[in-house]
């Protein structure tokens, strides 16, 4: 899913790896953050962190009627405050998405794959 537009100037294409790679820099400077991880849980039961270069991997983004929404997989450390750490993300990711793409997003799902102790 990209987001297109048409300027006086010619067309935008912002593909949805740019898209993600926007998102998972804001999610990964977060508080209480430790990585993007992928969608799919490993068969232990342990999530895949991702890489900069892999932030696609744990990032979807659907265009629904009123906008985009965006679902974001992370893992997070251990001993937070799981609720207020994942309503800031989702403030974050919104506002910055919103800022600097001139688009809508009216969800930003997170899906906290695990949990990690940092050491």
């Amino acid at each position: 899913m990209s987001i297109e537009r048409m300027t006086q100037l010619g067309n935008i294409h912002i593909s949805q790896e740019a898209i993600a790679m926007l998102a998972g820099g804001v999610v990964t400077e977060c508080y209480g953050v430790v990585g993007m991880a992928s969608q799919k849980v490993l068969k232990d039961g342990f999530a895949e962190l991702l890489k900069k270069e892999n932030f696609t991997k744990g990032v979807v983004v659907r265009k629904d009627e009123n906008g985009f929404e965006i679902d974001l997989y992370i893992v997070l450390m251990y001993g937070i405050r799981i609720s207020e750490v994942v309503a800031s993300i989702q403030q974050k990711v919104k506002y910055m998405l919103e800022k600097s793409l001139e688009q809508s997003f009216t969800k930003v799902n997170i899906y906290v794959q695990g949990l990690k102790v940092n050491e």
